[in-house]
């Protein structure tokens, strides 16, 4: 599409592009790739000197190997940005979730069965945050992070949130509407405990008031 072509089409007018980087060891498979998302009118495909620019990067291998992993990793150090990365590839094999993460994987697609709409679209869904990865990565990632609370931060009386049990104990208060006096008294600590708590979890958060520290706790689901 050209760029006349984008200016006129509705969704170019209104949405920014997003930056793509297409890395691939087969420079055939390379070219390909970007003749399909250069076609898309809210994708702007970037060489990959421009790495540092891009929203999302995607690497298309026949078969996925150490190197490969590797290769991503580097990509990763060469940009500041850390774009989320489409790895498009029929060759995926069981690897510890800790390693996808490190490489910033966020969408796994089967080379065999991917047409074009559903590479853009995916591309679109990983600049959004969305993550689609093999059942058997996220099931080792919800293992990892069941490790990381039951023998890291449990024992330090921290939770998954970062907020440390006692600081979570004064939010819920808080959030009741009780005072400092009426806090300090249900946990048993002193007054300048409980302005202790509050103060830090406020300044770490970047938090104004105690109102805006309970709206806070409520979207973050700690109360």
């Amino acid at each position: 599409m050209s760029r006349e072509q984008r200016r006129r089409d509705p969704r170019a007018a209104t949405t920014t592009p997003v930056k793509v980087v297409v890395h691939s060891s087969d420079p055939l498979n390379r070219l390909g790739t970007v003749g399909v998302l250069e076609r898309h009118p809210q994708l702007t495909v970037l060489d990959e000197p421009d790495l540092a620019n891009a929203d999302v990067l995607v690497v298309v291998e026949d078969a996925v190997t150490d190197a490969t992993f590797s290769r991503l990793r580097a990509l990763r150090r060469e940009s500041t940005a850390e774009p989320r990365c489409v790895l498009v590839t029929d060759g995926f094999r069981a690897v510890n979730a800790l390693v996808v993460v490190e490489c910033g994987i966020t969408t796994v697609l089967p080379r065999h069965e991917l047409d074009h709409d559903q590479l853009a679209a995916a591309v679109l869904s990983a600049n959004r945050g969305v993550a689609h990865l093999p059942p058997s990565v996220q099931g080792d990632l919800i293992d990892q992070l069941h490790r990381l609370r039951r023998e890291v931060l449990e024992p330090n009386g921290l939770t998954m949130s970062g907020i440390a049990a006692r600081e979570r104990d004064v939010l819920r208060l808080l959030a009741e509407g009780l005072g400092t006096d009426e806090i300090a008294a249900n946990l048993s600590y002193s007054e300048r405990t409980v302005k202790n708590v509050l103060y830090a979890l406020m300044s770490r958060n970047n938090l104004n008031t105690r109102a805006h520290a309970v709206a806070y706790a409520v979207r973050a689901g700690l109360v």
